[in-house]
């Protein structure tokens, strides 16, 4: 078989033979299949990925080591170029939550819901990984949500890319690569896991309560994930510099069509995302420093109508990564701070919150080690402070806010084994400081944040 690529560089193809020659190549998943490399040319501990993952990702997902279906036209111009196994992948994850305190019954006023909960499965998710053809390639997620019990549309990034090579100085060549890429949820398309799509923790609990509310951008409560679709462009400039535009709009699924006042949290017109990055490698270490952002319009819905004033958010986040990826030990520290400022016009007409101007301010640091890829685990620590208003946060059992804050903070402990590349068995502890405002009778009900700590375990595999 032959390595094919579509004009990808000399170094990128040189780096790609050496790391195939020192990991095992066995097949894991799609992506595995596709280039014929283990998990770890791409990822330190998966879903993290290395500096090959990310120009593997960057690169459009089309490097291939694999017998292609191929055509050509009268003038000798390939019209097709499909890999003979299709780039499929499952993921699979069963979990155990338990909280420190039991949550309130849903539907039994005074009782208590049972007090630990198995998910077989939490999520099972299809994906189609790889390339589909010369410069295009897709990472497409269908999921099965065990706590929602549905399916749907998850996490999805299709890329074009071209590249580009001309005059620097001393005879030195730019190397250029130009994206396109047409994905939901914005920071999907990411190649550093600084940014919410794919930030630590990379998996948690689906029943144990969360922070009242998030940054639009931060993949939390309210969060655009799933709901919009975006176009953009991106370039990577000599392995080191890194700009991107996209715009999304919505693409709410599941509901009327077209787009009616059943829905929620609608952007309005067009939510442009922004981002700009600069990675040094150097020996075994890498360093990323960037800034990104979105700027949306929504209209609150969910029986209101979809016209007149929108609620402006304007989110704005700077992040830092670093690894070191040795023969046996593997280090991570991520930073992300992300500030949002809102301006709710809409939401303060219809009744849903009392202040015109309010902020959020979310502080993220995260440090992981690893020995041989096989046992490690993780810190983390953050933080959520913002505006208080009396309509927007409100009190309820277990999920509201007494003083009609969203002030939230806590660490995260994690444990991982991983018997094999594509298998990890999880511990992770998650403890708060405080929740939705307090730290002691924070929903009215006599609740406190402690009684939202949470054990969770975790089982997950790809093949």
């Amino acid at each position: 078989m032959s390595l094919r690529t579509f004009a990808i560089p000399t170094w990128f193809l040189a780096a790609a033979l050496y790391i195939g020659t020192v990991a095992p190549s066995q097949a894991v998943p799609s992506f595995a299949r596709q280039t014929g490399m283990a998990c770890a040319a791409c990822h330190t501990v998966f879903p993290e990925l290395t500096p090959f993952g990310r120009e593997f990702k960057l690169n459009g997902y089309v490097l291939d080591n694999m017998k292609q279906v191929t055509g050509i036209d009268t003038a000798a111009n390939q019209t097709l170029a499909l890999n003979s196994i299709p780039p499929l992948s499952v993921m699979l994850q069963v979990s155990y939550t338990r909280t420190n305190k039991a949550l309130p019954d849903s539907a039994i006023s005074g009782a208590l819901a049972k007090d630990g909960d198995l998910l077989f499965p939490q999520q099972v998710s299809l994906f189609y990984a790889g390339k589909i053809a010369e410069g295009l390639g897709a990472f497409m997620q269908i999921t099965y949500d065990g706590a929602a019990d549905h399916f749907g549309f998850d996490n999805t990034d299709i890329r074009y890319v071209h590249h580009w090579s001309f005059g620097g100085v001393n005879g030195n060549d730019h190397n250029l690569i130009l994206g396109l890429t047409l994905n939901n949820n914005p920071t999907v398309q990411d190649p550093w896991n600084t940014t919410p799509a794919w930030g630590f923790p990379y998996s948690a609990s689906n029943t144990a309560p969360g922070p009242i509310t998030s940054a639009k951008i931060d993949n939390g409560a309210g969060g655009f994930g799933q709901s919009v679709a975006g176009l953009g462009v991106y370039a990577w400039l000599d392995e080191h510099f890194y700009a991107e535009l996209t715009d999304y709009t919505s693409a709410i699924t599941g509901g009327a069509h077209p787009l009616d006042s059943s829905q929620a949290n609608v952007v309005h017109a067009l939510a442009p995302y922004w981002r700009v990055a600069y990675e040094q490698r150097w020996d075994r270490n890498s360093l990323e420093v960037g800034a990104y952002g979105l700027t949306a319009r929504a209209l609150p819905g969910n029986g209101k109508p979809l016209s007149g004033p929108t609620d402006k958010y304007r989110d704005a986040a700077l992040d830092v990564q670093y690894q070191f990826i040795g023969e046996d030990h593997l280090f991570t520290a991520l930073a992300t701070y992300i500030d949002e400022r809102q301006t709710l016009d809409a939401s303060v007409q219809d009744g849903l919150a009392a202040n015109i101007d309010n902020n959020l301010k979310t502080l993220k640091l995260t440090g992981e080690y690893y020995y041989q890829r096989k046992i490690g685990g993780s810190i983390g620590y953050f933080s959520t402070r913002g505006s208080s208003d009396p309509l927007l946060y409100v009190a309820a059992a277990a999920t509201g806010s007494a003083n009609s804050s969203p002030n939230t903070g806590g660490y995260i402990l994690e444990v991982n084994y991983l018997p094999w590349l594509n298998t990890k068995l999880q511990l992770q502890y998650t403890g708060y400081t405080k929740f939705n405002g307090g730290k002691i009778n924070y929903d009215g009900s006599g609740r406190d944040a402690s009684a939202n700590n949470t054990t969770y375990l975790l089982t997950w595999l790809n093949f």
